[in-house]
This record gives C-alpha cells, sequence and structure tokens, in this order.
C-alpha cells in the first residue's frame, strides 16, 4: 500500500511537532492549564484530605464530592459565556478573557471561604466555599477551552492539549505542595496560598491575546427566538455532524475517563489511612511526579500528532489500566514504610494520566465547531463528567464494601471497554466521529 500524502507529511513532522511547543501560545496554554486544574485539585483532592483528617467519614467524604457535578452542569450556562459580553470587562478586554477573569475572582472567594471554615464543627461553611470554587471553576474551564479553540489551529489542538495538561498536572502537583504546607503550618494557611497562586494566574491572563472570534450569522427572531437559537444551534450541529455515529461517540466521551476519575477519590483517603506522611505525599506529587506528567504529557501530544488521536487514546487505556491498578498493590502491602512504591505508584499514574488527558483533550476539540466552541465543549466534557463524577461519587461505599484492594482493582478494569469502544471508532467509524472532518464539513485526512 503507497503510502498518502498525509503519511508522507506525518513522517516529516517529529521536528515540527517539538518545534511548536516553543510558539508564545504554549505558554498560555500552560498558564491556563495551571489555573483550570488548580480550584478541582483543591476541592477534589486536598478538601477531602482535610476531611478525612478531622475524622469525617468516607461515605460522606465521597457524597461531598459530588459538589464538583458543577463541571457536569456546564452546559446549561456555557451558552451565555460564549454569546453574553460582561458590562466594561468585555469592551476592555475581549469576549473570553472577560469571563476569566471574572471566573477566577470566583475561584479567590471559594478558596478563601474554605480556609476559614472549620469542617470539624460543622460542614455548611466549607460547603458553601466548595460550591462557589466548583461553579467558579466549572466556568474558568468553559472560557479556556473556548480560548484554546479559538486560539489554535486544528492541528496543533493535539499540541496544545499537550501544554495545557502540563500546566493542569502542575497545578496538581502545586496543590501536593499545599498539602505539605498544611502540614508545616495548618489548612487556614494552604488554602489562602492557593488563593492568591489564583490571583498570581489572573494577573498573567492579562497579558494574553485575545483569540479572533468566529463570525456568527446574525437571524431574525425576537430574543426568545435567539434565546432557543443559543441554546439549540450547538447542540444540534452534533447530530447533524456525526449522524448515528453520535451514539458510540458519546459513549466514548462518558466513559473514557471513568476509571482515573472513580479512583483518584479515594486515592488521598487511601494515603492518610496507610499513614504516609503528608509532607512526603507532597513531596512526591511535586516531585517525581511532575517529571513524570511532563513525559506523560508530551509524549502524548507527539503521539497523537504522528499517528493519530484515537491511536493514542487506544495506548492510553491500556496505561490506565495498569498504572491505576497498582494502586491496589500498594493498597495490598499497607505500610507506611513503602515509599519507593509511593513513589512509583503516584508517578507511574501521572505520566499515564498526561498521556491520556493530552490525547482525550484533542479529540473532544476535533469535535467542536469555534462557532460555538465554549458550548460544544463544554457538552463533551460535561457528558464524561455526568456519568465519572455520579459513579465518584459512591466510590467511598465501594471502597467500604470491597476493601481498598478490589475496588481500585474494580475501577481500573473500566478502561477496557474504553479501549473496545476507541477500537470500534477506529477502525468503523465515520470521519466525523474519528474526528477528521472539518468545519466546511469536508474529511480531513491529514489529521488522521
Amino acid at each position: 500500500m503507497s503510502m498518502t500524502q498525509a503519511d508522507i507529511e506525518r513522517k516529516k513532522s517529529w521536528r515540527q511537532a517539538i518545534a511548536v511547543y516553543g510558539h508564545p501560545i504554549m505558554l498560555a496554554m500552560l498558564i491556563l492549564g495551571f489555573a483550570s486544574g488548580l480550584p478541582l485539585m483543591m476541592v477534589f483532592s486536598k478538601l477531602s484530605y482535610w476531611l478525612r483528617d478531622v475524622g469525617i467519614d468516607r461515605s460522606t467524604i465521597g457524597f461531598f464530592y459530588w459538589i464538583t457535578l458543577s463541571y457536569t452542569l456546564k452546559p446549561i450556562w456555557a451558552p451565555m459565556v460564549d454569546r453574553m459580553p460582561i458590562p466594561f470587562l468585555t469592551a476592555a478586554m475581549g469576549k473570553r478573557r472577560s469571563w476569566m477573569m471574572v471566573a477566577i475572582l470566583g475561584t479567590m472567594i471559594g478558596l478563601f471561604i474554605i480556609a476559614f471554615s472549620d469542617p470539624s464543627q460543622g460542614l455548611w461553611l466549607t460547603l458553601a466555599g466548595a460550591f462557589i470554587l466548583s461553579y467558579s471553576g466549572a466556568t474558568l474551564d468553559i472560557s479556556i477551552d473556548a480560548w484554546r479553540i479559538e486560539s489554535g489551529p486544528r492541528e496543533e489542538q493535539a499540541n496544545m492539549a499537550a501544554a495545557y495538561v502540563l500546566g493542569y498536572r502542575g497545578a496538581i502537583f502545586f496543590s501536593g505542595f499545599g498539602l505539605a504546607l498544611s502540614s508545616w503550618t495548618n489548612w487556614t494557611v494552604s488554602f489562602c496560598v492557593m488563593s492568591l497562586t489564583m490571583g498570581i494566574c489572573g494577573l498573567m491572563v492579562l497579558a494574553m491575546r485575545e483569540p479572533k472570534h468566529s463570525v456568527r450569522l446574525q437571524t431574525a427572531g425576537g430574543l426568545g427566538h435567539r434565546i432557543a437559537e443559543a441554546i439549540i444551534e450547538p447542540f444540534k450541529q452534533f447530530g447533524t455532524r456525526l449522524g448515528a455515529w453520535i451514539v458510540p461517540v458519546f459513549l466514548l466521551v462518558a466513559f473514557y475517563r471513568l476509571s482515573d476519575f472513580t479512583m483518584g477519590v479515594m486515592a488521598s483517603p487511601l494515603y492518610s489511612d496507610i499513614g504516609f506522611d503528608r509532607a512526603i505525599v507532597g513531596g512526591i506529587q511535586s516531585g517525581p511526579g511532575l517529571i513524570a506528567t511532563i513525559a506523560g504529557g508530551f509524549l502524548g501530544g507527539l503521539i497523537a500528532y504522528k499517528f493519530g488521536v484515537l491511536r493514542a487514546m487506544f495506548v492510553g487505556a491500556f496505561l490506565t489500566l495498569a498504572t491505576n491498578g497498582a494502586y491496589a498493590w500498594l493498597a495490598a502491602l499497607h505500610s507506611p514504610d513503602t515509599v519507593g512504591l509511593l513513589a512509583l505508584v503516584i508517578s507511574s499514574d501521572n505520566l499515564a494520566a498526561g498521556f491520556v488527558g493530552t490525547a482525550f483533550i484533542a479529540y473532544l476539540s476535533s469535535l467542536t465547531d469555534p462557532i460555538n466552541a465554549a458550548t460544544q465543549y463544554a457538552l463533551l466534557s460535561s457528558l464524561y463528567a455526568l456519568i465519572n463524577k455520579f459513579i465518584a461519587g459512591f466510590s467511598g461505599v465501594m471502597a467500604d464494601a470491597l476493601g481498598y484492594v478490589n475496588f481500585f482493582i474494580v475501577t481500573a478494569g473500566y478502561a477496557l471497554p474504553a479501549a473496545a469502544l476507541v477500537l470500534f471508532i477506529m477502525i468503523k467509524g465515520s470521519p466525523a466521529a474519528k474526528g477528521l472532518v472539518r468545519y466546511d464539513g469536508k474529511a480531513d485526512e491529514a489529521a488522521g
């Protein structure tokens, strides 16, 4: 079989794939990925650690995680982020950056409220801060995703996703520093430092360029018609574009990250129950784990660029199976003296998460239309969060019923049906289902 022009170009493109990471937009993606990841990590991981430390039971911690369903409900207000200007700010900063700034301010307020709450005396104030933090973080994600899709060409989305994932994972490791800081001082200081860090991210947003926005055709009709169009049009496009393949595609989007979400909630309680020192855990997350994340993110971007996004996702599913399953090994030993194994497990998990996250974000981006970037990407990202976070809410119940070892074996196994869906779409799927159709509706062979 002769090579297509796309194959030839891909063989030549290793150097271009690496050089593109030197573009200024990649630095912006690094910062935005960090700003996106920090709010979620503080409510998803570090807050659960705090709750466990003060004696909150695991079932309550699992249900508490449902506050992050805000990331699932994003499509409800994403059309507003796509179309509604913020008085004064939008005129001064642009549509995407103005929404980023408002959302960042909300995350700062939420983190400060959590910092000065006392979950050992009652969860209501902590819950209020987590609510503000979570919904502000979800709004920030909407605006960042739209900025990314509008700011770079389609062929660079995998590389931009790699930079985004690196920043996002950097936030996870910085939150590990927050964990260590809580050990050296207290949780109040830790959450205050995280809030001030989000403020620094806001200042960096001021230095970024507002992207050029796709032109939206104006249609006749009153306010009700325009509202209906803002809500219906972005979702209708998926049906037109994907046809019958909308079912397997949406199933893939919904279940691909299930393993990571469900095991992740119980990772911090596992560390606490085994008896690992918080400073050691935070140091591993911010040290060896950081190196693994950098390697995983960039490797995922390069593999997706050279061999295609779906092939990268297929490899990523088996990386998830192996690395998430390693937590069962850690749980079986259940010894605070196994620090070397802890470092190996955390680092390998971060390597896989960086790889998988890069490929997955690139695939979601390939399914969106820039005109409705915020709304459509919010729908796709919320689709997988809907299933994953609902099931993750029962992770504490599962861990109590199965024990840590069996719990992590089961959650690692979720990667197998995900791999099967990727393979099915990769072999039988339409060009649109594979993310290979440009916005003019034509198949894009070079993107394969």
